[in-house]
C-alpha cells in the first residue's frame, strides 16, 4: 500500500482553528480609525521633520518630552552658516590674542618651539623635521563611541596664522551636514604639516575616516599624528595614575575650568538638541571643545621645551623616555634634573640605568648605591649584583644582595647564587 493510500485511510481530525480570513475586519485586527489616522499624522511629522523643525511640530515628539519655554536654535550659538560644493553646515570661529594663556603657559609658545623634543618623547622620529606651527590640533565631540550611526556633530580645530592660534569648530546641526562639514575638514588637513590630538589616534581620527566611508566620500590625507595622551602617560608615569586632558590642565598648565560640564554629558545634550530642537545646552559643549583645543597647544608649548616647568617625577619619566629613544645625553641631562630636584631612589635608578646604557659602569654602580642606600627595590638589588660581580668583583656583596631578594626569576637565581659561591671559594 502507497503512502498516499495510507493516507487516505486515516479518519478526519477534528478542527481546533478556522481558516485565517482573507478580509479583516475593522473590529477584529485593526486599530480604530480615528487611532490609526492619529498615528499616520505622527509617524508623517516626525519623517517630514528636520531636527530644527521638531521644535515647532509637537505631534512629532513623545508627549512625556519635556521641552524649554525659550526655545531657541542654533542661531543662538556663536555660529554663521557655511557651505561649500557639498553642502551647508553652521561654523565658529575665534582668534586668540598672542597673549592668551592656559593656566601659567602661553598658547603662542607652541607656534615658536622647535618639533625635535616632541618627536623625542612621542617616541617618533617623523616628526622631528616638521613645524609645530603647520601643527592641526583635532577634537571631536560625538553622538557615541562606536557604532556605524556614531558621528562628530562638533569638530574643534586649532591652527596658527601670523602667530595667533585660531579655533574652528564645525557643527552639524543634522546628518545631512556631516558631508560638507567633512569636506572643510579635508581642507585644514591638506594644509597642515601634522596632527596634534588626545587620545586621536585610536578614537578621533579612526571615527572621522569611517564617517568618510559611510558617506562615500574620499579618505582624508594622511598626515603623521602626535598623539598627547601617550606622550602624557610617559612623561607623567611616576605621579599620575591616569591621564585626562582635564587633570593635566590642572596639575601641569595650572588652569582649572570653571562652569565646564563632564564629557558623558556631551551626547545627551546634542540629543535633547535632535529631540526638540533647543540648542541652549549646546553652548556649553562648544565652550568644552574649544577649551580641549587650546589646552593641546598649551601642553606642546610645555613638552617641547629642554626644561619644562615640570616636577621631579616627571623629569624622571622625561629622563626614560628619552633613553628609549636612543638620546642618552638629554635622557642623563633629566635624571639629573630629577636628582637635583629631590626625585631620590626612582631618579637615582633611572640615572643609572641611562649610565649603563652610555658603558659608564663605573657611574651606574654609584647611581645604583643611591638608590639601594635611599630605599631598594628588587630590581636594584639585582642590577646592583651583577655590576658588584662582573664589574667590581666583589662576589660576596653581590651574594648579600641575592639573599635581600631580586627581581629574577627562581631558576636563574639559583645559578646566580651557586656561581657567586663558586667565586667566594676559590
Amino acid at each position: 500500500m502507497s503512502f498516499k493510500q495510507r493516507l487516505a485511510r486515516l479518519p478526519p481530525q477534528p478542527k481546533t482553528w478556522g481558516p485565517v480570513p482573507t478580509t479583516l475586519t475593522p473590529s477584529e485586527d485593526k486599530a480604530p480609525p480615528d487611532a490609526l489616522s492619529e498615528l499616520r499624522q505622527r509617524m508623517a511629522a516626525i519623517m517630514s521633520a528636520s531636527p530644527k523643525g521638531l521644535a515647532n511640530a509637537p505631534e512629532a515628539l513623545d508627549a512625556s518630552d519635556e521641552r524649554s519655554r525659550d526655545v531657541q536654535g542654533v542661531e543662538f550659538l556663536p555660529l554663521t552658516p557655511a557651505a561649500n560644493a557639498l553642502g551647508s553646515y553652521w561654523l565658529g570661529l575665534k582668534r586668540l590674542p598672542p597673549s592668551e594663556q592656559v593656566g601659567r603657559f602661553s598658547v603662542s609658545c607652541a607656534a615658536e618651539v622647535s618639533a625635535e623634543r616632541i618627536a623625542l618623547l612621542a617616541l617618533d622620529p617623523s616628526l622631528s623635521d616638521l613645524h609645530l606651527e603647520r601643527a592641526l590640533y583635532l577634537d571631536t565631540e560625538t553622538t557615541g563611541l562606536s557604532g556605524s550611526g556614531a558621528y562628530a556633530f562638533l569638530v574643534g580645530l586649532g591652527f596658527f596664522v601670523d602667530g595667533q592660534l585660531q579655533v574652528e569648530q564645525l557643527f552639524i546641526a543634522d546628518p545631512t551636514q556631516e558631508a560638507a562639514a567633512i569636506e572643510h575638514l579635508r581642507q585644514r588637513v591638506e594644509e597642515c604639516q601634522l596632527l596634534v590630538s588626545f587620545n586621536g589616534k585610536s578614537f578621533d581620527w579612526p571615527l572621522l575616516k569611517g564617517r568618510c566611508v559611510m558617506n562615500r566620500l574620499p579618505a582624508l590625507p594622511e598626515r603623521p599624528h602626535l598623539d598627547l595622551l601617550h606622550l602624557a602617560r610617559r612623561v607623567h608615569k611616576e605621579r599620575k595614575n591616569r591621564c585626562k586632558l582635564t587633570s593635566l590642565e590642572c596639575d601641569v598648565l595650572g588652569f582649572e575650568r570653571i562652569g565646564d560640564i563632564d564629557g558623558a554629558e556631551v551626547c545627551s545634550r546634542y540629543l535633547h538638541y535632535l529631540r526638540s530642537g533647543d540648542a541652549t545646552a549646546l553652548d556649553v559643549v562648544l565652550q568644552h571643545n574649544h577649551w580641549d583645543v587650546i589646552s593641546m597647544a598649551a601642553l606642546v608649548a610645555v613638552y617641547a621645551q629642554d626644561q619644562p616647568d615640570l616636577t621631579a617625577q616627571d623629569f624622571i619619566g622625561i629622563a626614560q623616555t628619552l633613553k628609549r629613544a636612543r638620546s642618552l645625553t638629554q635622557a642623563r641631562e633629566a635624571a639629573d634634573i630629577a636628582i637635583v630636584a629631590g626625585a631620590g631612589t626612582q631618579a637615582h635608578a633611572a640615572r643609572a640605568e641611562i649610565q649603563k646604557a652610555l658603558g659608564d659602569r663605573l657611574a651606574s654602580l654609584r647611581d645604583y648605591e643611591a638608590a639601594h642606600q635611599s630605599g631598594s627595590s628588587p630590581k636594584v638589588r639585582l642590577e646592583l649584583a651583577k655590576l658588584y660581580e662582573h664589574y667590581a668583583k666583589q662576589p660576596g656583596r653581590a651574594l648579600a644582595l641575592l639573599e635581600q631578594g631580586t627581581s629574577e626569576g627562581p631558576a636563574a637565581a639559583e645559578r646566580r647564587q651557586a656561581r657567586l659561591q663558586r667565586k667566594l671559594g676559590e
